[in-house]
């Protein structure tokens, strides 16, 4: 399952025109934003995180930084913060499908697959078109197919049929995570 890191630029810009003019917020100016932006793409995201802090004490309704500042702290493995950080996001902002997107990979990757599908599913509602929540939701599909034929595969450890299948659905969850 995939964050959407690399289309935080684009997200940046496409996003000015929606939940931002409905939230109560400064404009960050152009080039703030385009500067946190770099700091992600260069891989520093120490600064990129200092420079969206900053940014946020004196817009903290900004959807768009925000998001990113989620983004960078999952990609920092601080799965708590980021957790946290796209938790208050869906709340201020229902309407963005991404926050519900990175959220969900993030619990997924906890195990936490039902809330995960939950969240994928509202992104979906949100947005009907949002791909990258399909592919995800596909994702986690599999991975609840491993996750329920190992479960199995313990209860019944000599059941040829469960260990094909288990076998067979990891090989797809491999094929795909191989195809990205």
């Amino acid at each position: 399952m995939r964050l959407r890191p690399l289309l935080i630029v684009a997200w940046l810009c496409a996003i000015g025109g929606t939940a931002a003019a409905q939230a109560p917020t400064v404009a960050a100016p152009p080039s703030e934003r385009e500067e946190i932006a770099r700091l992600v793409r260069e891989k520093q995201l120490e600064a990129a995180l200092a420079r969206a802090d900053a940014f946020l004490a004196k817009s903290p309704r900004d959807a768009q930084v925000r998001f990113v500042r989620g983004v960078i702290l999952a990609d920092q493995g601080k799965s708590a913060d980021a957790i946290a950080a796209f938790e208050s996001l869906i709340q201020d902002f229902p309407e963005l499908p991404e926050p519900y997107n990175n959220l969900a990979v993030l619990l997924a990757a906890q195990g936490r697959y039902e809330q995960a599908r939950a969240l994928l599913q509202r992104a979906i509602d949100a947005q009907p078109n949002y791909v990258t929540a399909y592919e995800n939701l596909g994702d986690l599909h599999i991975a609840m197919a491993v996750d329920a034929y190992q479960r199995g595969a313990k209860l019944a450890p000599n059941d040829a049929s469960l260990a094909r299948k288990l076998a067979l659905a990891r090989e797809i969850g491999a094929r795909l995570r191989a195809a990205r």
